[in-house]
């Protein structure tokens, strides 16, 4: 049986982006929770996420309370073989997640790139929902252009956004 001092360090949770720096900057592997357009929490974990249609399909919430809560996940990896680079693995969001949570998450993690100083955020985007045209609003470019895929990268190359000046914004557009 794991104790709990070794399941804390395996899975240790971020509260503060200031306050958890150093861990921030130490582990690879992550999620990040917002609820209600505020960061909940960033729980780093041992190993990377791995996804599959089981995992969407059995995993997804069907509950009338689960699906109208304003929530989203989004799952990280900071992959071995390119320590330069973060990769958007995935997001997961009710239907009654507000379009504020969901651009939370998203600068949350581009914080946590400039805290990484990682050179760019890489993601494939499946979801026909989500236009290029937001991607390129966002600040993410097309990636392989010949691919079939839908790949983006949001490159940084020490040049990164402000989350202060991003949150007002947020902020102003909720008001």
């Amino acid at each position: 049986m794991w104790n709990t001092k070794i399941m804390t360090q395996l899975f240790e949770t971020v509260f503060d982006l200031e306050l958890g720096q150093e861990a921030i900057r130490r582990r690879a592997y992550g999620v990040i929770e917002v609820r209600e357009g505020r960061l909940s929490r960033i729980v780093f974990r041992p190993w990377p996420k791995v996804f599959s249609n089981d995992d969407v399909t059995w995993r997804g919430q069907f509950t009338t309370r689960g699906l109208l809560r304003d929530a989203c996940r989004l799952y990280f990896n900071q992959p071995l073989a390119h320590r330069n680079f973060l990769a958007l693995k995935y997001i997961v969001s009710n239907f009654g997640t507000t379009f504020a949570t969901i651009r939370r998450a998203m600068l949350v993690l581009d914080e946590i790139a400039r805290i990484k100083q990682s050179d760019a955020i890489v993601a494939h985007v499946a979801s026909p929902q989500i236009s290029d045209r937001l991607m390129r609003r966002w600040g993410w470019g097309r990636h392989l252009e010949h691919s079939s895929r839908r790949q983006f990268i949001k490159r940084f190359y020490g040049a990164y956004p402000s989350l202060q000046a991003e949150s007002e914004t947020i902020e102003r557009a909720e008001n």
